[in-house]
C-alpha cells in the first residue's frame, strides 16, 4: 500500500485572509514504511510573512526571495503523490491551504477522501490526551530531538514514524524495509541477505536419562486420569 505523508508551512493560519503556502514536504511510504523517496520545496508566497508564523517555522521573507511560486511547483508535487492517500497531522489545515492554492490557479482540488488524519487516529487511541506531534513523539517513543522549528520535510519524517506506531508498529512489515529492499538477518543482526539462511535441524528426541526420569515421575502420580 502506497501512501504519502505530507506537511505544509504557511504565512499564517487562514488562506481566506490572504495567507499562502511557503513550504511543502512529503515522504513516500509503502506498507507504512518509508521508501527513501522524499519531496520538498519552498514556495514564494508573493506576500510578507506573518511574524507569528515565522516564529513557528523559522522561514523568513529573505529565504523565500527567488523561490518558485505555487503554480511552478504543483505539477511536480502532484506527480509525486499520484494515486496515493495523503497522510497529515491535522489534515484539515493542510488540505485547506493546498486546495485553496489549487482553486486559485483553476486546478481540480484534492477530495477529502484522499486524506488520512493522524490527529483523528490519535484521538481514538488516546482520548482526552495531548495530541500535538511533539506530545505523540513522547508518548510513542519517537525521537524528535532535532525538531527546533517546524519544517515540512522534517515533520514528515517524524510523522511517518508516529503514523507507523499509531497503526500498530513494525509488525506490519515484520521489521523489514518497504519497497522490495533486501531484508536484514534479524536473528544475528548481521549483513543483509537475499536468501534465507538454512540451518541443520536440531535433535529433539529425549535422551535415555530423560526417558528414565519421566517414567520415575509417572510412577509417583496417584490415580492418574488415564487409568480411569
Amino acid at each position: 500500500m502506497r501512501e504519502i505523508v505530507f506537511d505544509t508551512e504557511t504565512t499564517g493560519l487562514d488562506p481566506s485572509q490572504g495567507h499562502r503556502l511557503v513550504q511543502i514536504g512529503a515522504v513516500e511510504l509503502i506498507d507504512f514504511l518509508p521508501t527513501g523517496r522524499e519531496y520538498m520545496t519552498l514556495i514564494n508566497p508573493m506576500r510578507p510573512m506573518d511574524p507569528g508564523a515565522a516564529a513557528v517555522h523559522g522561514i523568513t521573507d529573505a529565504m523565500l526571495e527567488g523561490q518558485p511560486i505555487f503554480d511552478a511547483v504543483i505539477d511536480d508535487f502532484l506527480a509525486f503523490v499520484d494515486g496515493a492517500n495523503l497522510v497529515a497531522h491535522n489534515a484539515d489545515f493542510d488540505m485547506k491551504f493546498l486546495n485553496f492554492e489549487l482553486k486559485k490557479i483553476q486546478r481540480p482540488v484534492l477530495p477529502k477522501t484522499r486524506f488520512v488524519d493522524t490527529l483523528e487516529i490519535a484521538r481514538r487511541r488516546f482520548p482526552g490526551q495531548k495530541l500535538s506531534l511533539d506530545a505523540l513523539c513522547k508518548r510513542l517513543g519517537v525521537d524528535n530531538s532535532m525538531r527546533e522549528h517546524h519544517d515540512a520535510l522534517l515533520d514528515c519524517q517524524i510523522l511517518a514514524e508516529v503514523y507507523l506506531e499509531l497503526r500498530g508498529g513494525r509488525q506490519h512489515g515484520l521489521g523489514f524495509q518497504a519497497g522490495g529492499r533486501t531484508k536484514k538477518n534479524l536473528a544475528t543482526n548481521g549483513p543483509a541477505f537475499d536468501k534465507p539462511i538454512r540451518r541443520d535441524p536440531r535433535p529433539h528426541a529425549p535422551s535415555e536419562a530423560e526417558l528414565a526420569a519421566h517414567q520415575a515421575f509417572i510412577k509417583r502420580l496417584k490415580s492418574p486420569i488415564w487409568e480411569h
